[in-house]
């Protein structure tokens, strides 16, 4: 499990790389917000596209193959960020860097719902999760100084060299996993013509298809202009950005693994309308501050990872059990694209609707934030529609 928590964290640490880097890359390579939020939604529209072409074959390959195969196009995509020069070669290989992560975070989940019991899905989720956390705590701060040491590149060639050493271990410790290909009796299983198509006409599939988009909604219409936002019109001083990822990081790899039992224990639905609930507190007094003390900027971000960022543990733990097990990872990587896409759309939706007004400031933010607690509300009422099949 630490392993393909491992896996997470990489892919994780990629992705919210690009949005702490925001104030650099806009001077760097002389781009406005809108070519900035582009960047952010090459990675989830690609990784968006090439889940929903993937999902009708993975669950006809050993999880571990997969894995391997997808985990190393990702690793060196990410170098090739790295060494671009470019906004239009960076925004170009970001969009292959998404491609094959989202294939590879797709089975990743997917292997994990197939070994932990239902019981014990939502706890065995809050550990992958958790590297959501320490990507946040130890990786993204950690980038941010390397850009600041170094240039902006530097970032994903430490990304490139960690998901090497990550692939290697993969390689040579993790065992193979297709028991979603075999029968009780350890006989490859016949594949049954139009499968596919069976879920795709699984109304509780698309229950859990449906949560997934509105929970990003909820999320990711906020997170990618935070940089900017708290730099600009909070006043946040740009060397301090990496205290935002590193107080609010910590606190959540703690928290993380206890919402995980909570909602085992507590029940699912019960957990997540608390979380919403603090979440919309937290999102409304961000979306509408000025200026502010570090330490107040500090409090803010560091609740609004704890609270917004757990709502996923048990979205992720009620969705892993809306399909029977053959269908998993084909499910998987349809909530996967639906995950991504829907973030790149919201990325491209936020560069709509903020606009850059005098001294870099960021205008409309706040409406950013109303539309997110507003889905966030609307997606209560499908969580408890979903049913737990396997």
């Amino acid at each position: 499990m630490i392993l393909l928590a491992a896996v997470q964290f990489t892919h994780i640490m990629d992705f919210m790389m690009m949005m702490p880097l925001g104030p650099q890359l806009m001077r760097d390579l002389v781009i406005s917000p809108q070519t900035f939020g582009n960047l952010i939604s090459a990675f989830s529209l690609t990784a968006g596209v090439v889940g929903l072409s993937v999902a009708p074959f993975s669950d006809r390959f050993d999880r571990r193959k997969l894995l391997l195969f997808s985990y190393a196009g990702f690793a060196l995509s990410t170098l090739a960020c790295g060494l671009s020069t470019t906004a239009g070669m960076l925004m170009f290989f970001r969009a292959v860097c998404g491609a094959f992560g989202g294939v590879a975070g797709a089975t990743l989940m997917a292997i994990v719902s197939d070994v932990v019991p239902m019981e014990r899905r939502a706890s065995g989720m809050a550990i992958i999760m958790t590297a959501f956390s320490a990507a946040a705590a130890l990786g993204v701060p950690f980038g941010l100084k390397l850009a600041q040491w170094f240039k902006w590149e530097a970032p994903f060639l430490a990304v490139a060299g960690i998901a090497a050493v990550v692939w290697v271990l993969l390689f040579r410790i993790l065992p193979p996993v297709r028991g979603h290909l075999e029968d009780e009796n350890g006989q490859r299983k016949m594949r049954v013509k139009g499968e596919f198509l069976q879920l795709l006409r699984d109304s509780n599939a698309w229950k859990g298809l449906a949560l997934m988009s509105m929970a990003v909604i909820g999320h990711f219409t906020v997170i990618p202009y935070l940089s900017p936002y708290l730099v600009h019109n909070m006043e946040m001083p740009e060397t301090d950005l990496f205290l935002v990822y590193l107080v609010g990081g910590l606190l959540t790899i703690f928290t993380g693994p206890q919402i995980g039992k909570l909602a085992d224990r507590l029940g699912r639905l019960r957990v997540y309308v608390v979380l919403v609930v603090l979440a919309s507190v937290v999102i409304v007094t961000l979306t509408h501050s000025g200026p502010r003390e570090v330490w107040q900027s500090l409090m803010i971000t560091a609740c609004l990872f704890m609270f917004a960022s757990a709502r996923f543990i048990p979205v992720q733990a009620v969705i892993s059990t809306a399909v029977r097990r053959e269908r998993r990872g084909a499910y998987m990587s349809l909530i996967s694209c639906t995950r991504d896409f829907t973030a790149g759309i919201s990325a491209a939706v936020g560069s709509m609707i903020v606009a850059e007004g005098a001294e870099g400031r960021l205008l409309h933010y706040e409406w950013l934030g109303w539309l997110a607690i507003t889905v966030s509300a609307g997606s209560l009422l499908v969580f408890r529609k979903v049913r737990a099949v396997g």
